[in-house]
């Protein structure tokens, strides 16, 4: 009597099929150390389905959640999508500036990477969030902890406020910024972000142009890094020494004394400017040695890199220790002068208390004055004489 041959094992229809036919007969896949199943193989031979299947519940299968099939719902991919373009178009608008859109479409890259493409919004939960939240802890510090939940949060009360989802999102207890003692145990530990005299005279000293010129706009007149790398031409009067230029993060309108020191930094680093790339940027102040603006549109500024360069060339510097250092030094510095008001006008910060809404204006002298108690300590000198001549006369009274 013959004996009747054993039918065939399955095989994958191709070599980089991800599932496998298992000795059950079904489609199958090993996920955190589990099988899952995908449909019978005698059914669906090449796998077709089987495969969709697995794209469809992929995501929830790799965190280790029961996949939700066969439902409508509203997708993390879809909500980050209307999100981020609505913080573009804000941005198109001149309503916030493109480097926090750059960091909201940051953070809604991360949610999506952290919860998947299609997870449904309504299925997430406090443990996820809490989940996130360790996740983004083990790769910075408190403050930029802050700052990136803080934008989630902004995410999903958008979808909120959109109508998009029916009721807020529970983020649970924890999903919270870190409290503010933690925040100041974390500054104490890192140390002030100030800039001792006699560190910025060497600074100033043994930086190359036009880094020179704009340490000096930084330690003169309290500027960042968007601030130098956006300062165009039009905003600088080197003849009578003064710079009207609103900060480009709030619009608050600034008028600054300029430093005799700073005025030829200046003057020597626009000799020595190279030829912008583009001609839309040919009103800049400073461009790189490859014809771009020193101002990026995120994180990664060249202004930031070229002074760590210099700083550890001097072996000075230190965690928190950067170009935004001088901005912290400035308002350190100048405050000692007890004319904050005149302080905070140079610094470009927005004053929403009732005494700034009576307030038309704010003399040049005592700007210079403001500005003087900075260069005094810094150059230490002497004198109580005014370091120069007030260039605008006040305006009569009425």
């Amino acid at each position: 009597m013959a004996h009747s041959s054993r039918a065939e094992k399955p095989k994958k229809p191709r070599a980089d099929f991800p599932l496998f036919p298992h000795a059950s007969g079904r489609w199958a896949k090993k996920v955190r150390g589990k099988f899952c199943y995908f449909g019978k193989v005698a059914d669906d031979p090449k796998g077709d389905a089987a495969i969709n299947l697995w794209l469809d519940q992929k995501d929830d299968l790799l965190a280790g959640r029961t996949p939700r099939a066969g439902r409508e719902g509203l997708t993390v991919r879809d909500l980050c999508n209307r999100f981020v373009a609505a913080k573009e178009d804000q941005a198109d608008s001149g309503d916030i500036i493109r480097r926090t859109f750059v960091s909201y479409y940051n953070t809604a890259k991360l949610v999506v990477d952290s919860f998947g493409a299609d997870r449904f919004v309504d299925d997430l939960a406090s443990d996820d969030f809490e989940a996130l939240r360790k996740a983004i802890v083990k790769r910075c510090n408190s403050n930029t902890l802050g700052n990136e939940i803080q934008r989630i949060r902004t995410l999903f009360k958008y979808g909120y406020d959109a109508g998009l989802i029916d009721a807020p999102i529970r983020f649970g207890p924890t999903f919270k910024r870190p409290a503010k003692r933690i925040i100041r145990a974390q500054r104490q530990r890192r140390g002030p972000r100030l800039f001792e005299a006699r560190h910025l005279r060497r600074i100033i000293k043994a930086a190359p142009l036009p880094l020179k010129a704009m340490i000096l706009l930084g330690a003169n007149a309290g500027f960042g890094n968007g601030d130098c790398g956006r300062l165009p031409k039009s905003a600088i009067d080197l003849k009578s020494g003064w710079i009207n230029f609103p900060r480009p993060k709030t619009a608050v309108e600034r008028r600054v004394p300029l430093w005799p020191e700073t005025i030829e930094a200046i003057k020597q680093a626009l000799a020595e400017r190279p030829e912008a790339k583009d001609a839309v940027h040919d009103n800049l102040v400073f461009i790189t040695k490859y014809g771009q603006p020193w101002a990026k549109e995120s994180s990664d500024s060249p202004i930031s890199k070229e002074m760590r360069k210099l700083l550890d060339a001097l072996k000075l510097y230190r965690d928190g220790l950067g170009f935004y250092a001088l901005r912290h030094t400035f308002e350190t510095i100048a405050g000692e002068g007890a004319d904050q008001v005149a302080v905070n006008s140079i610094m470009g910060h927005a004053d929403s208390s009732m005494s700034a809404a009576y307030r038309e204006r704010i003399s040049d002298r005592r700007l210079e004055a403001a500005s003087d108690v900075v260069r005094k300590w810094l150059f230490r000198r002497e004198s109580k004489t005014p370091w120069r001549e007030t260039h605008s006369k006040e305006q009569p009274a009425d």
